[in-house]
């Protein structure tokens, strides 16, 4: 299988418990999000990651519920406690906080247009995410840089998308500088974050199909690799894992469209 892939088409009672679930995770959200705003105005921010994190287990929960979506989070002896990038494949927004319950202290880097949402921006400034201008090119990357040695020496764990958005199961991988670039400038260990969710909550649908998804953490790439050899290791375990992942899911056999010279980290 080489081409983006969705699954098929499903049916009414799929459809109409997603808007169901539509609607029932926006007033959760917004119930959540004006309960807690003394909290998120006045409070340390260990309280904030707590709301967050809870609204996070909530999430998942009413995903369950619904939508009959469980999610299975594995390799947690490869999550990091420590300083450390989590470079995590995405296929839909269920991970955007599906992976955060699992994380000591985690952040974001996201497009700075999402802190500018009522009550859900507010959480995100207050947590100090890394809020970038995507339109601002090579500065884009000065940004990242600038907010991520402040955060770094702070132990927590940055997590990025290294497309940079979410990709069809199947679509060629399209993996930016951004994350070899925080690699190289903040030398901390990668950890390679793979996942099937795309087979449950593809982008450009409403429907979401109920099953078992799975959130694979993979082992740490350790610093000190130069770019090219990082960047192939990083894709080579991502989209090799994912693709076992989403063949398991959809019961077919594809191979994921990368370099395949082997993993040289690997004995």
């Amino acid at each position: 299988m080489t081409e983006p892939h969705l699954p098929r088409r499903a049916g009414a009672a799929v459809f109409w418990r997603s808007v169901g679930f539509t609607v029932a995770f926006t007033l959760q959200t917004f119930a959540i999000a004006a309960v807690s705003l003394p909290i998120v105005l006045f409070l340390p921010r260990r309280h904030v990651l707590a709301v967050a994190k809870f609204w996070c287990r909530r999430s998942v929960a009413l995903t369950h519920a619904i939508l009959g979506i469980e999610v299975e989070i594995r390799g947690r002896e490869h999550i990091p406690t420590g300083a450390a990038i989590i470079a995590a494949k995405h296929q839909s927004e269920l991970e955007t906080f599906a992976m955060v319950p699992a994380i000591r202290d985690p952040l974001f880097v996201l497009k700075r247009e999402l802190t500018w949402i009522p009550f859900f921006g507010w959480f995100l400034m207050r947590l100090r995410m890394i809020a970038i201008n995507r339109s601002a090119g090579s500065d884009a990357l000065a940004q990242i840089l600038a907010q991520a040695k402040i955060v770094a020496a702070e132990d927590r764990q940055i997590i990025i998308f290294p497309e940079g958005t979410r990709r069809l199961i199947g679509a060629p991988p399209r993996y930016k500088h951004g994350v070899s670039h925080l690699y190289r400038q903040l030398d901390l260990p990668v950890t390679p974050v793979a996942m099937d969710t795309g087979a449950f909550w593809p982008r450009g649908t409403w429907r979401r199909r109920p099953g078992r998804t799975v959130i694979e953490f993979l082992e740490p790439i350790p610093p000190g690799l130069d770019r090219a050899t990082f960047e192939r290791v990083l894709q080579e375990r991502i989209e090799g894992r994912s693709a076992a992942l989403a063949a398991e899911s959809l019961g077919v056999a594809w191979a994921p469209p990368v370099d395949t010279g082997g993993d040289p980290l690997r004995p």
